[in-house]
């Protein structure tokens, strides 16, 4: 590019420089350009907000026909009852010593129930039931075939809660007609009880309800909530229950699984249960039908299980005579649900005690008549449940004393025998195992000892251990109580928390009580196979491993059980590992033998007059003995 073509293209940069910088407009040129910008903008803005407002009150119209419209099918559907078919919701509170309920106008029901005395594991109130996890509503019928739920209807109340002379505090909420006819809903709370009364009163309903009703179909959904630290140990002893009206038993749903009954005879009343917590509805004349169903919730939920009812109760629209029901709203304590069976023939019994998991058959009725007679004396005079367990504990040790010191002194005759019983398997090879017995069996007829005596004892205390496994879970008297480390008698005594969890039952957690128990269990195995004067047969010492395991899988399985639990039983073994070496320092064992040596020269000398005649049970023994052996020779013959 030569001189002159650059000279010729700065001057043409120079005159479009110099062209701008005059050309460019004044300062008020601009403000007018943006005073005008500003007006086209501010148009745009209005019009797009009169759009937006027209919208508005277009869709406001729509909406208005809308709602008009549902009300005018909602007044249609509800016939005599639209006048309370529209309402606000709104909750009244009734307050006893023991309860603090709300109640709330739609669907004039209980909304919510606080047990005062007690709390949730984290120390919250302890409700029951709130908001829509409980719902009462029936279903009313009328003569121009419309069908209402009294739970989307509207009450009034009544005025303000009355209180009669015996201290019930009645509150009436009342769902009204377009007529003079109502039907009202009259509850009555005790003031020290967890028995409230709640009754269904119409008046006039006959000339709105179809002629001939005398029932209604009732719907009763009752959710039960987590309120313990272990919701699986907890969930074990969740259910629904009911009784029929002529049944003297309870029945219950499963507590692990969704299930559902259709029960066609009549029932007396239906249960929600937790662990330690119950709401049950009963009706004065029975349910003449039911369907119940049960649905275990998501571990992630508050609820451990959702209850539902489908019930068909007795009803007079007429008013002449009200349905009246009771709502047990309380703890599952053996001493309140029995004292409701006071004074009632036997087949009006509500039997709401067997709610507290006791035990079946036998092991129910010791914890009936021995544990808890015995936890309830104690309960007056200590406060410390620690202490009482422990007591009970010396106690029953000292009940079955003379069972434990007996099952001892056949251990240790067996075990003085033991040489003898060497002897005779040096002698007697071990492929012929029913000779082997059957000496045995006659040098035990001779010192006159039984091998049961000492099996026999332990099976008479094998009520005792799981009557206990029952009673410990389902004292409600120990929820929330300490010990030492364990802040709740009713719950695993966790230590620390690991950061995983263990499976096979174990948790995430560790319990010490249960740990302290297994370690005692351990000491009082070895101590016990030591001092057993069992020969050694094929299979002993697996048997003896097989001992030594058992320990560490109930660790497994108690580590989230309740610490009270795990608690007696370690006190148990550790009082059985004392007894043992008391039973060690008090018995001669040569002594002992001499005693059976002279038993066994009396029978000798005895003889010839005929003997000491044979045990029933030694006669079986022997016969089961020649039966094996002359099964074992057809069997060699075969061969």
């Amino acid at each position: 590019m030569n001189k002159n073509t650059i000279i010729g293209f700065l001057l043409m940069g120079a005159v479009m420089v110099g062209f701008m910088w005059f050309g460019r407009p004044s300062k008020d040129e601009i403000a007018r350009q943006q005073h005008y910008r500003d007006s086209i903008m501010a148009v745009q803005q209005a019009n797009h907000q009169a759009e937006a407002e027209r919208i508005a009150t277009q869709q406001l119209v729509l909406d208005t026909i809308e709602v008009n419209n549902d009300s005018l099918r909602l007044t249609d559907q509800a016939g005599a009852f639209s006048v309370s078919a529209f309402g606000e919701e709104q909750f009244y509170v009734v307050e006893s010593d023991l309860l603090r309920l709300t109640f709330t106008n739609k669907g004039g029901r209980i909304y919510s129930a606080e047990l005062k005395k007690y709390r949730t594991h984290d120390s919250l109130p302890l409700l029951l039931f709130d908001g829509d996890e409980s719902i009462v509503d029936f279903a009313l019928a009328t003569n121009n075939n419309r069908v209402i739920r009294t739970a989307d209807m509207y009450f009034s109340k009544l005025g303000e809660p009355k209180t009669d002379a015996q201290g019930n505090t009645i509150f009436t909420l009342r769902l009204n007609t377009n007529d003079k006819a109502y039907l009202d809903f009259v509850y009555t709370i005790p003031k020290d009880n967890y028995m409230i009364s709640f009754a269904l009163q119409a008046k006039g309903l006959a000339n709105i309800m179809p002629s001939g009703t005398n029932t209604l179909d009732m719907h009763w959904v009752s959710a039960i909530r987590q309120q313990e630290r272990g919701r699986k140990f907890e969930d074990r002893y969740t259910a629904m229950f009911y009784k029929f009206a002529a049944d003297n038993d309870v029945e219950k749903m499963s507590e692990s699984k969704a299930d559902s009954k259709r029960l066609t005879n009549t029932i007396k009343w239906v249960a929600c249960k937790d662990q330690f917590f119950s709401t049950i509805l009963i009706a004065d004349d029975n349910f003449t039908y039911g369907n119940l169903s049960s649905q275990p919730q998501s571990e992630n939920s508050k609820l451990l299980k959702v209850c539902s009812s489908e019930l068909t109760v007795a009803f007079d629209p007429s008013g002449s005579r009200p349905t009246n029901f009771h709502i047990f709203l309380g703890p599952n304590q053996h001493k309140i649900l029995s004292a409701y069976d006071k004074g009632l023939p036997s087949d009006e019994k509500f039997l709401f005690r067997k709610l507290v998991p006791l035990g079946w058959g036998i092991f129910g009725w010791v914890n009936m008549y021995a544990i808890i007679p015995m936890f309830n004396l104690f309960s007056k005079f200590i406060s410390n449940f620690g202490l009482i367990i422990l007591l009970m504990t010396i106690v029953i040790k000292l009940v079955i004393f003379p069972m434990t010191y007996k099952s001892y002194l056949s251990s240790a005759k067996m075990r003085v025998l033991k040489p003898e019983i060497d002897e005779i398997n040096k002698k007697i090879p071990a492929d012929k195992p029913a000779e082997r017995q059957k000496a045995t069996m006659e040098l035990y007829g001779k010192v006159g000892v039984s091998p049961m005596s000492g099996c026999l004892p332990m099976l008479l205390q094998m009520p005792l251990l799981i009557a206990m496994f029952s009673f410990f879970p389902a004292a409600i008297e120990l929820r929330q109580e300490s010990f030492l480390w364990a802040s709740d008698l009713s719950a695993y005594d966790s230590i620390f928390t690991l950061p995983f969890t263990i499976p096979f039952g174990f948790g995430n957690h560790v319990s010490l009580f249960t740990l302290l128990m297994t370690a005692t269990t351990l000491v009082y195995t070895k101590l016990n196979n030591a001092t057993m004067g069992t020969p050694d047969q094929p299979g002993a010492g697996m048997m003896k491993w097989m001992m030594y395991l058992m320990p560490l899988m109930f660790m497994f399985m108690f580590n989230s059980y309740a610490s009270g639990l795990t608690y007696y039983y370690f006190l148990s073994t550790l009082l059985s590992i004392a007894q043992t070496y008391i039973f060690r320092a008090t018995i001669d064992e040569k002594k002992l033998l001499a005693e059976l040596n002279a038993k066994r020269n009396n029978k000798a000398n005895s003889k010839g007059g005929g003997g000491k005649k044979k045990t029933g049970f030694m006669e079986r023994l022997e016969k089961m003995q020649r039966e094996q052996q002359k099964a074992m020779i057809n069997n060699k013959k075969k061969r």
